[in-house]
């Protein structure tokens, strides 16, 4: 067995492909592996990190915003699409696939669309409740497409049926367990924990927001905050503390620049305020925990927002989108949902519902269906 995945840009698209591939390599320890992506973002490190072959091309995304500056980067996305083409039938006709699967970012387009074209068996991973422009148009084209939610189905014209597969999970967050968890992290069992974050980036609405929370509600022991600023939210310890906000050993309230032991910290929460990309909400529904998402605005097709009214119309979770976070609305939804333990409880177990807790599985009986 003879499998290409291409997958790049961010950990939304990478890891899930990580996590099929492992599933597939479990299922067939002599399948041949191999993953296409770009040398300068994260798969370059993702991949080879996770023992999987990983081959290059050029390829970069069309700028939406029309400047001078992007115009004369688009004519340049032009030419590296053919240059894109040239590069992955040269390493599909050196690989010899079986099957050649797409998980999304600039590099599944020219390698899925090529493969597809060679006569090779292919099939697409949408991510989101609303598919981007490129899985739209490669959806016409592949032999199988495999999506999140089952909302995406009617943003598509497949040739087959698609087959809902939900996004791969880390088993790390599956197994975690809260006593444990709470526990480790100092959170007593009558505490209501609040963990909040914005992306490793940060994001500014969600760290100023957070803010106001915090200096409002931290001298409310019963509650616990656990707050990601993120790369750029580097102000905010400094911040709570001309606020009044203790953030030394012991106290109710800990900052992190970033999370990275997210098994532990959703596992011990009872509240996530969040972004609303589709990896953060599989993780949110694998635990089962109540949350308030805040899409952010600044993505293709406002896809976010439509992965968060996946939860918010199974009665999961609550949505603010960023134009409506006026002063205190935030607020106003923390304090009426910690208020309300059997709230935050129903809301859990209906994310719980939602959550596909099989889901590499269920993608590595796909590509065995096509190579048969």
């Amino acid at each position: 067995m003879k499998v290409i995945f291409a997958a790049g840009g961010t950990g939304g698209h990478i890891n899930p492909a990580l996590a099929a591939a492992g599933c597939l390599r479990s299922r067939h320890p002599d399948a041949d592996i191999l993953f296409i992506g770009t040398e300068e973002h994260m798969e370059s490190k993702l991949v080879p990190n996770a023992g999987f072959d990983f081959r290059t091309i050029e390829i970069a995304g069309f700028q939406r915003k029309l400047t001078p500056k992007n115009f004369v980067k688009n004519i340049r996305t032009v030419g590296l699409i053919f240059k894109s083409s040239s590069q992955t039938k040269k390493i599909i006709r050196e690989f010899a696939p079986d099957a050649v699967i797409g998980f999304g970012g600039y590099v599944s387009g020219p390698v899925v669309r090529t493969a597809a074209k060679m006569g090779i068996k292919t099939a697409i991973h949408e991510q989101n409740a609303f598919p981007g422009v490129t899985n739209k148009t490669l959806a016409k084209q592949v032999d199988a497409v495999m999506l999140t939610v089952e909302q995406a189905e009617k943003y598509l014209s497949p040739k087959n049926k698609p087959i809902i597969t939900g996004l791969p999970v880390r088993r790390e967050i599956f197994d975690a367990d809260r006593e444990f968890s709470r526990a480790k992290l100092g959170v007593s069992e009558n505490q209501i924990m609040i963990l909040s974050m914005g992306g490793s980036l940060g994001a500014k609405t969600i760290n100023e927001n957070m803010v106001e929370v915090i200096s409002a509600l931290h001298t409310d022991k019963k509650l616990f905050f656990m707050h990601s600023t993120g790369k750029y939210g580097k102000w905010v310890p400094d911040k709570l503390k001309e606020n009044g906000v203790d953030l030394s050993l012991g106290s109710n309230v800990v900052v992190r620049e970033y999370i990275d032991d997210m098994d532990v910290c959703l596992s011990a929460a009872d509240l996530v305020i969040s972004r609303a990309g589709a990896s953060s909400l599989s993780e949110i529904e694998a635990v089962g925990r109540a949350s308030i998402l805040i899409p952010s605005p600044n993505v293709a097709e406002n896809h976010q927002y439509h992965n968060a009214m996946t939860l918010v119309n199974n009665n999961a979770a609550r949505v603010i989108e960023e134009k409506d976070l006026t002063e205190g609305r935030l607020l106003s939804e923390v304090r009426e949902m910690v208020a309300d333990k059997q709230m935050l409880k129903t809301y859990g177990e209906n994310a719980s519902k939602i959550a596909v807790m099989n889901s590499a599985e269920r993608i590595c009986d796909v590509i065995e269906g096509l190579i048969g």
